[in-house]
């Protein structure tokens, strides 16, 4: 299957049109078609519906497999290349919101650092890539178990930090004065759900094996400040690392006490990290 044809499909069906696609590919459109017409005879089966340009039952599933060929070919390319490149100084580091704790805060080079904060989901796909160097992700674990990343391409992932949990609540909530809180009692509870800037929904759920967890309000940045500020209004609760939950005004932060649960923050690069990045790599995971 030739990957620039499958691309040329993968841009169609997105954009549900040929000649939007050939825009943004700078094909004409009639190339477009064609490259469509070549991928279907390879096939042996239709892919789009050309009025509306939708995908067919086999073109749904070829969806379903395109997005990780093509970015496990993407992160091949980026790993040969960056064999071959000199050593660069700088630094490109992408990272969660609720990964950047004090340690790794306090472990970036003086200079020459550029930091983006990513979705979770954006993350692994970012390193293989070649977009950044390193970089650092989280969520809920049991004490030292790994995080489940998605298998983009070849990476290697280091456990460099373990805290406790909180339940952040309003200050005014009848349960701030507790002096610990079971997961399990805060199922119906009204949630926020922030899979970018707290503990996502899904990892408690998980973490329950079920339960409601409904949230009452989404919240689709990653700036735990705004998260916080929701909660103190009486938004929803949230779960958050021990770290990013204390001194934030309006709101009480208490330990979660079970289920047994850490917030686990992972480091991920690709290939052999040099310069900036592999004294990143060696102060977070040796110590240094």
């Amino acid at each position: 299957m030739d990957p620039h044809l499958l691309r040329t499909y993968v841009t169609v069906a997105r954009l549900a049109s040929f000649s939007k696609a050939a825009r943004e590919l700078g094909y004409t459109q009639s190339a477009v078609s064609q490259h469509i017409a070549a991928l279907e005879q390879d096939l042996g089966a239709p892919l789009l519906t050309r009025r509306p340009v939708v995908p067919t039952a086999a073109g749904e599933r070829l969806l379903e497999h395109a997005g990780p060929l093509l970015l496990r070919l993407d992160a091949a390319r980026a790993d040969v290349v960056r064999m071959a490149a000199a050593p660069q100084q700088g630094l490109t580091l992408v990272a969660t919101a609720t990964a950047l704790g004090p340690a790794v805060l306090g472990a970036l080079p003086p200079a020459g650092v550029t930091l983006r904060v990513l979705t979770r989901a954006e993350i692994p796909a970012a390193v293989a890539t070649g977009t950044a160097d390193l970089g650092l992700v989280d969520g809920l674990a049991a004490p030292s178990d790994p995080l489940r990343l998605p298998d983009v391409a070849p990476l290697t992932t280091y456990g460099i930090a373990e805290e406790p949990v909180s339940v952040l609540l309003p200050a005014g909530h009848p349960l701030a004065g507790r002096p610990g809180l079971r997961l399990g009692d805060l199922r119906d509870a009204r949630w926020l759900d922030a899979p970018d800037a707290a503990l996502p929904l899904a990892h408690l759920r998980a973490a329950t094996a079920g339960g409601a967890f409904r949230a009452a309000l989404r919240y689709e940045g990653t700036d735990v400040r705004t998260l916080t500020a929701l909660t103190a209004a009486g938004h929803g609760l949230t779960l958050l690392p021990r770290s990013a939950a204390t001194a934030l005004p309006g709101a009480t932060a208490v330990p979660l006490t079970a289920p047994r649960l850490v917030h686990r923050t992972e480091l991920l690069h690709s290939g052999s990290p040099g310069g900036a990045a592999a004294e990143l790599v060696r102060r977070l995971v040796g110590g240094g």
